[in-house]
């Protein structure tokens, strides 16, 4: 058996007692030695055994049968793990570095049980799913919104009739059915029309599934690669070679000195693409002299319209900073 060791504790592993003392095994025994002894233990001081029993003399009594049962139970999980008995031996060797052992027990005791990654894994793949029925959402409702205004709904209405979809809706005989029935089938094929014309982008075109967290992180080494690419390929056309810059090159630029995502430049007009082609944006100097005329062309906006109007007579008037008695 090994010898005592100093620096026991009772709140570490197993007390004042060292663990293999408790099994009745040395340090060197396996894993297999230390089950066998572990149930042997078990069988013997288990406290079904005593219930009944007086605690009187030495060794009865389910009271401290239930004690010795609990002390080889902790020796027991102390020594199966391969990681907790490492720091338990090395507490054996080392009895002066109290708190170090005193931070690896809790650490290991109070550690999360579950797997960090499942954790995570479970998190990414609920934040996914929450983002993909609220960009169905989003889209539903813009389809909702496009059917109501007149303008896409005539263009939709007529488009169904050409094709003899609303027609179909009319039948007669034993398959005819209620106003509501037919206003309903009508309705969901003036929409489906809707979103098979309409081009919606921004933030409310058609989700993706690719676009979701989860894909997102999955295909992240592959967008990386692919920048890596695409940049090298930048630098050698037109900075070591010198070429001129293409139409998609030159939107590529306007775009990133306006900061805009590509779903917000692709949202944009085709004349105003072409009028940023026109002035040349792409040209740091043009740019900056169209961003000024835009701040100004923006502040003459606001001064002339009758909201701002207001807010500014409000902030003159009855705004914060001034103190008024009101009469009842």
């Amino acid at each position: 058996l090994p010898r005592p060791a100093r620096g026991l504790t009772d709140r570490l592993y197993c007390g004042r007692r060292v663990c293999y003392e408790v099994l009745g095994v040395s340090r060197q025994a396996s894993k297999a030695e230390i089950a066998r002894a572990y149930r042997q233990l078990a069988r013997q001081y288990h406290p079904d055994r005593y219930r009944g029993q007086p605690a009187g003399g030495e060794g009865s009594g389910a009271q401290e049968a239930h004690e010795k049962f609990l002390l080889i139970a902790a020796a027991y999980e102390t020594l199966k793990d391969e990681e907790t008995r490492k720091d338990y031996d090395y507490m054996l060797d080392h009895p002066e570095e109290y708190y170090r052992h005193y931070y690896h027990y809790y650490r290991r005791r109070l550690a999360p049980k579950v797997d960090v990654t499942i954790v995570i894994l479970v998190t990414v793949c609920a934040i996914s799913v929450f983002q993909f029925f609220s960009w169905w959402s989003s889209y539903n409702e813009a389809i909702n919104y496009l059917a109501s205004v007149p303008k896409y709904r005539i263009q939709a209405t007529e488009i169904a009739r050409q094709q003899g979809l609303l027609n179909k809706t009319k039948e007669k005989g034993k398959n005819r059915r209620s106003k509501e029935e037919i206003r309903e089938e009508e309705e969901e094929i003036i929409k489906d029309i809707i979103k098979n014309k309409i081009d919606i982008k921004g933030g409310y075109q058609k989700p993706k599934i690719y676009d979701i967290l989860l894909f997102q992180i999955l295909l992240a080494p592959f967008y990386w690669c692919k920048y890596i690419v695409w940049y090298c390929w930048w630098i050698y056309c037109f900075t070591i070679k010198g070429q001129e810059y293409g139409v998609e090159e030159k939107l590529y630029i306007i775009r990133r000195y306006m900061k805009m995502s590509q779903s917000q430049f692709d949202s944009l007009e085709d004349h105003q693409k072409e009028t940023f082609l026109e002035r040349q944006l792409w040209i740091r100097e043009n740019y900056e002299v169209y961003k000024r005329e835009q701040e100004e062309e923006l502040k003459k906006k606001m001064a002339m319209d009758p909201r701002w109007k207001r807010y500014r007579r409000w902030m003159k008037n009855e705004g914060p900073g001034r103190l008024t008695f009101i009469d009842d």
